[in-house]
């Protein structure tokens, strides 16, 4: 396996972690999450590797762009790679319930292992899991936490520029 390649970037919603391999990015972290992964000694922190990560996560916080063109690679079971790719169906600005989640992915019935799935998005952000909310309209669950999670559905509603 390639090694790993990170860099921080200083975004408007606070320090992101970035890591990828082979021009493919794996993995987005904030740096205060209950998910938060610390740099290994055996990564090389290389931020020409993510410039185009950067670029286009500028011009989302920005509101200029929405849909992310980028190599991505991750790993997880086939259930969560389900549930990661249904994720990018998620129109810009528009949200869905974790049970309509599962129902898209042909599980109707596995609402709970639909929303662990979404908290294990290894790249957030970029694979929208901010846009899943309760059935009931409210803001549960986001490894940034809600107050992110509200800061990016307002971004994409234009009710916030964060740049």
């Amino acid at each position: 396996m390639a090694r790993l390649s990170y860099t921080w970037y200083e975004s408007p919603v606070g320090r992101l972690l970035l890591a990828g391999t082979d021009g493919e990015l794996n993995y987005i972290r904030f740096s205060s999450s209950k998910h938060a992964v610390s740099v290994s000694p055996e990564w090389t922190e290389e931020q020409a590797c993510f410039v185009a990560a950067i670029r286009q996560l500028q011009e989302y916080f920005a509101g200029r762009l929405k849909s992310f063109r980028l190599k991505l690679s991750f790993e997880g079971t086939r259930f969560q790679k389900a549930v990661w790719g249904e994720l990018q169906n998620i129109p810009y600005g528009q949200t869905i319930s974790y049970k309509t989640l599962a129902e898209r992915i042909g599980k109707p019935q596995a609402v709970r292992a639909v929303g662990a799935a979404n908290g294990a998005n290894p790249i957030p952000i970029i694979i929208p899991c901010h846009r899943v909310i309760g059935h009931d309209g409210s803001l549960t669950g986001f490894g940034g936490g809600l107050p992110l999670k509200k800061r990016l559905l307002e971004l994409e509603s234009r009710q916030l520029a964060l740049l």
